[in-house]
């Protein structure tokens, strides 16, 4: 067994998160990229689901590839949108089978074919639900230190949180970039009777022309660090853009271990260098 919430209890998990490749090349930047962070040992991986009969798939393939030719331990996302909740029932089963004891529980994107339909399970705190219905997981749910884009306002994204945290195991945030607003998640959720662990997501911003992608994933980075990145810039070019987000990054790791996170989440975009950089930097072994 080798279940997120066992890891949590013992202390601080490591963790990194990949995408299923949808070509060749991106499958052999992948190997690569998995071969390179199977040394730093991470507590588990993270492979995420955008939906439909093929992205399925490649998720319950990687995972199961992951669980039979890696030490890794993988946890799978899976998605409300466009399944029936049948569908879903069958998702969770196939996983099970397949030997895969932790899930990410998400809402999803609004479906890009109109006649996919938005599903029958409307919202993740359904399907941690279902998921517990059939049972053997340790269920991670999403947060974001912000409030979730399609939210109102961020009491009711609070509620919507906190609601979905008393069923799971874990959350694992959106990426941010000061520490502030992880700190004020936890104590929202706390006001709110919730102390369920929350892991904050990393993500290095390693080039300018990332910077608009952040803000359109509703995680704008704040004038001082775009800031930082354009003068990194002006004095090195690119390379010097890459060095000054990944020290952003190795940065706000520390705060927020000091600050008493229960790990680290990465947000690897299937390249290793970064993690392994700021990993370094911190000071984290193998096992750590």
């Amino acid at each position: 067994m080798a279940l997120i919430s066992d890891m949590l209890d013992r202390g601080a998990t490591y963790s990194f998160e990949f995408f299923p490749p949808k070509n060749d090349a991106e499958q052999a930047t992948l190997v690569r990229t998995l071969r390179e962070l199977e040394p730093l040992a991470p507590s588990f991986v993270s492979v995420t689901y955008r939906g439909g009969r093929e992205s399925r798939q490649r998720t319950h393939d990687l995972v199961a590839a992951m669980l039979r030719t890696t030490t890794l331990t993988p946890m799978a996302h899976l998605i409300c949108v466009a399944h029936t909740r049948l569908e879903l029932a069958e998702i969770l089963v196939s996983f099970r089978k397949a030997g895969v004891e932790n899930l990410m529980a998400l809402g999803g994107d609004p479906p890009t074919d109109p006649s996919a339909g938005p599903g029958e399970l409307l919202h993740a705190v359904e399907l941690v639900e279902l998921a517990r219905a059939i049972g053997g997981f340790s269920i991670g749910v999403a947060a974001h230190p912000a409030g979730h884009p399609s939210s109102p306002d961020m009491r009711s994204d609070r509620d919507q949180l906190a609601a979905k945290l008393r069923l799971a195991d874990f959350g694992v945030t959106q990426f941010f970039f000061e520490v502030e607003q992880y700190v004020g998640l936890l104590e929202d959720l706390a006001a709110r009777g919730v102390h369920t662990p929350v892991l904050p997501g990393i993500m290095p911003v390693t080039a300018l022309r990332s910077v608009p992608r952040m803000a359109q994933m509703g995680a704008a980075l704040p004038p001082w660090a775009v800031t930082r990145l354009e003068e990194a810039s002006v004095r090195g070019g690119d390379e010097a853009v890459r060095q000054a987000g990944v020290g952003m990054a190795t940065e706000l790791c520390e705060k927020l271990l000091e600050a008493g996170a229960p790990g680290l989440h990465f947000y690897t975009l299937n390249r290793s260098s970064a993690t392994r950089e700021i990993y370094a930097a911190l000071g984290l072994s193998a096992n750590a």
